[in-house]
């Protein structure tokens, strides 16, 4: 198994995690043997939605942003979830919490509206990215080159547009996870 050894974090909202992209990547991660711990705002519980409307699941979250150091981690999975990525941008442990991954050169993978949260860490200069289309000038104003594609790996950094997409975003997350740390990933922090 490629990611044997390997220990990845995964964002949740409290409320509004987009449910596929949560359980498929952590699925993916899981199944290459990695082990997943599950971080958000708060320990506890949070509830998923599907098309950001529909209720989802209930998931347990492992751990707090503000419990945990990205030194513990190889890697990162960021969900989107038009509610979810919002909450979790405005939380500045979260915040915190994804940027120490740039400073410290680890993969990071973000997909449909993750890439907000990377947006508010500031790590997005000179960097090509994809992410739903809603948030491209956002992203852009942070420093971003965006494109339109199904997956883009800029150096340790993997994102994607939406749910469609996960098959793409998870083989390369499980890759970039395989491939370890990233010198230039640190770039931007």
């Amino acid at each position: 198994m490629k990611l044997n050894g390997k220990k990845i974090a995964i964002l949740i909202a409290p409320k509004g995690t987009e449910e596929p992209e949560f359980t498929k990547p952590k699925e993916a991660v899981e199944a290459a043997g990695a082990t997943v711990i599950v971080v958000g705002i708060e320990a506890g519980t949070a509830k998923t939605v599907n098309s950001d409307l529909d209720a989802g699941g209930s998931y347990t979250v492992d751990k707090a942003a503000a419990d945990v150091s990205a030194a513990d981690f190889d890697g990162l999975v960021i969900p989107g979830g038009t509610v979810g990525a919002d909450k979790l941008r405005a939380d500045k442990a979260v915040v915190k919490f994804i940027h120490a991954f740039f400073e410290q050169g680890k993969p990071v993978g973000a997909i449909c509206h993750g890439p907000w949260t990377l947006a508010e860490a500031d790590v997005l200069d000179g960097r090509m990215v994809t992410s739903y289309h809603s948030i491209r000038t956002d992203l852009e104003n942070a420093g971003a080159e965006w494109v339109d594609q199904e997956v883009v790996v800029d150096k340790g950094l993997v994102t994607s547009r939406k749910p469609d997409d996960l098959p793409a975003f998870c083989a390369k997350i499980v890759e970039e996870f395989a491939e370890g740390t990233h010198s230039e990933q640190a770039r931007s922090a």
